[in-house]
């Protein structure tokens, strides 16, 4: 008698841990692959219009906004004409959701979106503007210093 009881137990209990699974795969399902953080860097200048690049990679003018996967340095690199090239190393480091192992549970199980924008601004500075005369000027002195055979240092920019 007792092993018909416990028979007729054993599929109920069955079950109620397959509902327990399956809700659980499903839970899972819903919310495994998407992705809840949202990074981007978004470069603006003034003036704006300038070509970036980024780990030499041309991204746009600016203003422009890129998204990107993996923290650390990034090679910038700002172009206009007219203006002094900028070239920067920058360093973006995690924010909290984005350290180990606080990210796992963020990138795959966070309920909403968290956006990480990371802003740079930069002010282009005009290139200086030589004049002919002092232009010949240099160009005579480096031929005056080749001649006698002296190096001349590059004049700082």
């Amino acid at each position: 008698m007792e092993s018909a009881k416990s028979l007729s137990i054993l599929p109920a209990m069955l079950r109620c841990h397959l509902l327990r699974i399956w809700l659980i795969a499903l839970t899972l399902s819903l919310t495994l692959g998407c992705n809840s953080v949202q990074r981007r860097f978004v470069v603006r200048t003034a003036p704006p219009g300038a070509e970036v690049y980024i780990d030499k990679q041309f991204v746009g003018r600016s203003p422009v906004s890129v998204p990107f996967t993996y923290y650390g340095t990034r090679q910038i690199q700002l172009e206009k004409d007219g203006y002094k090239t900028v070239q920067i190393e920058q360093n973006f480091k995690p924010r909290w959701y984005g350290r180990f192992p606080i990210s796992l549970i963020a990138e795959n199980f966070w309920p909403r979106e968290i956006r990480d924008e990371r802003v740079m601004d930069f002010e282009l500075t005009p290139k200086e503007i030589v004049s002919d005369r002092r232009l010949v000027e240099r160009a005579d002195e480096l031929r005056g210093n080749v001649q006698s055979g002296t190096v001349t240092l590059p004049v700082p920019r």
